[in-house]
């Protein structure tokens, strides 16, 4: 039961001293009454409430529990901990803290003063490590349907970007390897995103080596399956770095009328080729001739390895400079484009993908990834992913003329999630009293108006 906090202050409470001010002594003390930090959690409440995002994850995992004893339901469990982590709380360990919270009471349905709190660390960490592998799985698969439902109507056309990246382990988990290349023990998890909107769409941790082409192209196979069942004629671009150009995942590509553009590492072959080693040459004069510091020339060819069965467009990105010459590659299936728009529009472009992983990573600690099990940490991917599904939603909400409206997720929770408010329970109703100096409170009243209410 939550402990009775005064509304006003408490003279037992200990004081914190500052400097007097004007002849007059100023102190402190954690006595304000039912104050909570986080009155933006009401927000991503709202936002998740609309999206049914933690009703559909709870819908994969079988709950075994007597029906009689139970307090919590799975959906309230990982709601909690999706929100915590939103708010910055990336730690099941967290949640001991914030069971009496009072914003977090209100979002996730409970009255502040009266009934049982929010779930315990060790509920949390007991669900985090529940799911099975199928039950993964079929996570997974919901995650995907929640991506395509984001979109009111099916596109056209989407571009996805799929990338591994380095989440250093400290210890010896199932699936941790060391990894020569990042000189560190690490899983290197998948991430795929639609770019061009921001959204996520599927996770996967996996062992720290570089993927084998049939390993990529099975993830992008069952991938590409799940998107099928909600988007049938949707056509599909698969954009990667050079880990994902490998025959297997191109001939999956061409078999099933799906684009690619891939980085191609560079070898003998293509440093040979006469139309690459012509651009080049011409590149270098030019340079010279016209004494710059960096000059940028395009080209492209056919091209077969010898694990390939036919012949692809190969277009090269040569870079003459004083410190000497630079060329990278890039395969595609697209047949229209100059190679200067394949490279400098299409294949770079995958670099806001990496801006999406750091975001996912740094802004919402996903790569704390520290569980001995596989499964568990594969479940932390995923309450991970929802929470930046919310944190997305509710910037999708901001009018797009409004500073914020692109702003990354830590500026969002410090303007919208980290507002002080202050929780009146009366007779007849429940009061949230923020800021009247709350610097974005018009943002926070449109956000709030975007979603629709609350049932009563």
């Amino acid at each position: 039961m939550p402990q009775a906090t005064p509304a006003e202050g408490d003279d037992s409470a200990p004081l914190i001293s500052f400097p007097a001010l004007v002849r007059k002594k100023v102190t402190a003390a954690f006595d304000g009454g039912r104050i909570t930090s986080d009155g933006g959690v009401l927000l991503l409440a709202q936002a998740e409430r609309e999206m049914g995002l933690c009703a559909r994850l709870a819908a994969c995992i079988a709950d075994p529990r007597d029906r009689s004893r139970v307090i919590h339901q799975i959906d309230d469990i990982l709601r909690a901990r999706i929100l915590a982590i939103c708010c910055g709380y990336e730690d099941a360990d967290d949640l001991d803290a914030l069971r009496d919270d009072p914003g977090f009471r209100l979002a996730l349905g409970k009255l502040p003063g009266s009934g049982p709190g929010l779930a315990s660390q060790p509920t949390m960490s007991r669900w985090e490590n529940a799911p099975s592998t199928r039950e993964l799985a079929r996570m997974m698969q919901a995650m995907i349907g929640i991506y395509c439902a984001s979109y009111p109507k099916p596109p056209q056309a989407v571009m996805l970007d799929v990338d591994d990246t380095c989440d250093v382990v400290h210890g010896y988990q199932q699936l941790s390897f060391w990894n020569g290349h990042h000189g560190k023990r690490c899983f290197l998890p998948i991430h795929v995103y639609d770019t061009a909107t921001s959204r996520p769409v599927a996770m996967l941790l996996r062992t720290g080596k570089t993927p084998s082409g049939a390993e990529a192209a099975g993830h992008i196979r069952r991938l590409v399956r799940h998107i099928r069942r909600h988007w049938p004629d949707t056509h599909i671009t698969i954009r990667g770095d050079g880990h994902y150009g490998r025959s297997e995942v191109m001939a999956f590509c061409e078999a099933h009328g799906l684009d690619y553009v891939f980085g191609l590492p560079t070898n003998a072959a293509l440093r040979a080729d006469p139309n690459i080693v012509t651009a080049a040459d011409a590149c270098a004069v030019k340079r010279a001739e016209q004494d710059r510091v960096v000059l940028r020339h395009y080209a492209e060819t056919r091209y077969s390895a010898k694990s390939w069965k036919c012949q692809r467009r190969v277009v090269a990105r040569i870079e003459a400079s004083t410190l000497g010459m630079d060329i990278r590659y890039v395969v595609t299936s697209l047949t229209g484009g100059s190679a200067e728009h394949i490279y400098d529009t299409l294949y770079c472009a995958r670099g806001q993908a990496e801006n999406l992983i750091k975001m996912h990573k740094s802004q919402l600690s996903s790569d704390r990834i520290s569980c001995r099990s596989a499964n568990a940490n594969q479940m932390r991917l995923i309450l991970h992913t929802a929470a930046y599904w919310l944190m997305w939603h509710i910037r999708q909400a901001i009018p797009k003329a409004a500073s914020l409206a692109t702003a990354e997720f830590t500026t969002l929770r410090l303007r919208i999630i980290k507002v002080a408010a202050r929780v009146i329970e009366t007779a007849t109703r429940i009061r949230v009293a923020f800021a009247s100096g709350c610097p974005d409170a018009s943002t926070f009243q449109t956000i709030a108006a975007a979603f629709r209410p609350a049932p009563t």
